[in-house]
């Protein structure tokens, strides 16, 4: 791929949408017999739709503009090349982000873009270690309660997000809503799900000493790695 076209990527400039030429690119690269997954990561590098919208189903790759959920457009782009991509490796990737070969972060850089690539980092640690973190934390505390046959889910939650934020999970979300200008009482979708993990990390960095922000987050990284997360 061209070298002018990340560095237009990574200059900020207003986005155009190359939904259709992204795709071209990727099923091109795929059919001359690139593996599978350079021609994902390089496609992903071109693409500069931040969200879409198809069959009734909202597609939001950047979250608050800042993190970019590469595997939910990495699920977008396989969607169009059946039959190029082996299911087990495909599952494996998309489900437990396991990918079929090793990059090292300057491959990564130069397949993505610096730019793309610091926002996947951003979702990584803002939202997939978060929700890793909080997942930790609700197995400690229904391991806790096991014992007292504590089956209240709501107080569950209340509890699992006062030990990880010092505020329990409704009075967050309170907050969270009423910054972003969000009905209070409405249902969450998954992109506002991603939104409040994103808005969560950012305020335990804001709260939380830095050395239990450092020491949260890799209880969240040990959940992933045990739980097969690459």
């Amino acid at each position: 791929m061209d070298e002018s076209t990340h560095n237009l990527n990574d200059q900020g400039l207003p986005p155009v949408s190359n939904t259709e030429m992204a795709i071209r690119h990727f099923q091109a690269a795929l059919a001359g017999g690139k593996h599978w997954y350079l021609a994902l990561l390089e496609t992903i590098g071109l693409w500069t739709d931040e969200s879409e919208v198809i069959d009734g189903r909202e597609f939001q790759y950047l979250i608050e503009g800042e993190a970019f959920d590469w595997l939910l457009l990495a699920e977008r782009l396989c969607d169009t090349a059946e039959g190029f991509i082996p299911d087990q490796q495909k599952n494996d990737l998309l489900f437990h982000g396991k990918p079929p070969l090793p990059l090292s972060p300057d491959q990564y850089k130069n397949l993505m873009g610096e730019a793309k690539y610091h926002k996947y980092l951003n979702f990584f640690y803002g939202i997939t270690v978060e929700e890793a973190l909080i997942q930790a934390i609700r197995e400690e505390v229904r391991k806790e309660r096991r014992s007292n046959f504590w089956t209240n889910n709501t107080a569950e939650e209340e509890e699992v997000f006062s030990r990880v934020y010092d505020e329990p999970y409704s009075t967050l979300l309170k907050q969270f809503r009423k910054e972003k200008h969000y009905h209070l009482l409405s249902n969450s979708n998954l992109t506002e799900v991603k939104q409040f993990t994103y808005w969560c990390f950012q305020h335990r960095l804001k709260t939380c000493e830095k050395a239990r922000v450092a020491s949260d987050t890799q209880k969240g990284l040990l959940w992933l790695k045990k739980n097969g997360y690459s």
